[in-house]
């Protein structure tokens, strides 16, 4: 039950979705080509069998139904949840509620850091935006996306010779990362221009949630072309690899729901609407369960044989800094998928996740390999301890390697799409 992706067509993805809610409409898309149905929460829950996706904000969460219904344990009417789960946000620069901003006879856009943006990284960068709107239509406000693709903004690095040491400054967010978009002193309204921009009127833009976004296109690299190179792969490419596995897993149904849950807001700590922490897997995974006839009862049974793996891309072991890694744990591009342990449960892994995830890569016929964070650095977490707190499902942490991490580029391998792909559809339809 292999997928269909590749590093193409992660690139492509990537290239056309530079903010969460462009990543859940290109994953509607690919959806609804393989018959998947939108539902909207404030609607009855259907009953009949089929696919179905929601869109809350930033965050989507897409399943099946269609799986068989042999084999359960005695009374049971429903399939266990395979539950793959991911975000949707990357660490960029936002755009300010007041913007409008003149230095030194320059016209200037405020930004802020969202995430653990590498600000160095975002220096001498052409930049479009991205993100939407809210506008007034009538008595009541709708959402327009936003996409510019045209280098309009610019943050300027400070020229050597102006440094102290020359040996590079150290970036203050308040003061370093605003943009530079023009010239003069006349004032210049950026959000009048982004509405303009998307056919809106002005004076109707209620509010906005507007982000940043590196124009260069993403690519295939490497004199084997055995690399990718692209924005946002943290978390995109596990955007990718999972979409593609649940259109892969939907083909080759088993007795399981098979379920694809992209939450926005990771790189921020999830606490939102729309976030991890968030009442929306659960009150999704209910609702699935009550359509389909079964009650509070059934839920928590459907629950108890559920797990989730936690898809984040994982740490590449860095060439020029191999002494940042713990020794033991070399994790290599194109090396397989990762599965992801921590002893202080930054990482949601245990050994009963451990193993689910190691017999789907068995099954896809990828290699394994297992990280470990350096115990004298801290470590980044993922929304899989979160998950497992907030819903008792056994969670995996899983991911494929990459080098730049929240750099506004990142790198990874070019086989390791597939791989990872491969691994999250056999882990969603797992043999029988």
């Amino acid at each position: 039950m292999p997928s269909n992706a590749s590093a193409i067509g992660l690139c492509n993805f990537v290239d056309v979705s530079p903010s969460p809610f462009h990543v859940c409409n290109t994953v509607s898309v690919q959806l609804e080509e393989a018959g998947f149905v939108r539902l909207d929460e404030i609607d009855a829950w259907p009953t009949e069998l089929g696919r179905y996706y929601l869109i809350r904000g930033g965050s989507l969460v897409a399943w099946s139904t269609e799986s068989d219904n042999s084999g359960r344990s005695a009374g049971s009417t429903h399939a266990p949840f395979r539950i793959v789960g991911g975000h949707t946000d990357s660490p960029n620069l936002r755009v300010k509620q007041h913007p409008d901003l003149q230095s030194a006879g320059w016209q200037m856009v405020g930004l802020e850091p969202y995430g653990g943006a590498w600000l160095n990284s975002w220096l001498d960068r052409d930049l479009g935006i991205s993100g939407r709107l809210s506008v007034r239509d009538g008595n009541v406000a709708r959402e327009v996306l936003v996409k510019v693709d045209e280098p309009i903004l610019r943050v300027p690095q400070l020229a050597i010779h102006l440094s102290e040491d020359r040996k590079g400054v150290t970036l203050d967010p308040q003061r370093h990362v605003n943009a530079v978009w023009g010239v003069g002193n006349s004032p210049k309204s950026f959000i009048a221009y982004v509405a303009e921009r998307q056919g809106v009127d002005p004076r109707s833009v209620l509010g906005w949630e507007l982000m940043t976004h590196d124009l260069a296109p993403s690519a295939v690299v490497g004199v084997e072309s055995e690399l990718v190179s692209a924005p946002r792969l943290d978390n995109q490419g596990t955007c990718y690899a999972g979409t593609q596995a649940l259109l892969a897993a939907v083909e080759n149904p088993t007795d399981v729901t098979p379920v694809l849950a992209l939450f926005d807001h990771e790189e921020v700590g999830s606490m939102s609407d729309r976030g991890a922490f968030s009442d929306l897997l659960n009150t999704v995974l209910e609702r699935i369960v009550l359509g389909r006839g079964g009650g509070r009862e059934e839920f928590l049974r459907t629950m108890a044989g559920s797990i989730c793996a936690s898809g984040d891309m994982a740490h590449a072991t860095h060439p020029n800094y191999p002494d940042r890694h713990e020794p033991a744990h070399r994790i290599e591009l194109g090396g397989g998928p990762v599965l992801k342990v921590n002893q202080n449960l930054r990482y949601a892994t245990d050994s009963a996740g451990a193993g689910a995830f190691a017999l789907a890569c068995d099954q896809a016929g990828v290699p394994l390999q297992r990280y470990v964070h350096r115990a004298d650095l801290p470590c980044g977490s993922t929304i899989g301890p979160i998950t497992a707190s907030r819903t008792g499902l056994s969670t995996v942490d899983v991911g494929a390697a990459q080098l730049a991490m929240h750099s506004s580029r990142e790198l990874m391998g070019a086989n390791d799409v597939k791989a990872y792909a491969d691994a999250l559809a056999a882990f969603l339809a797992p043999a029988q």
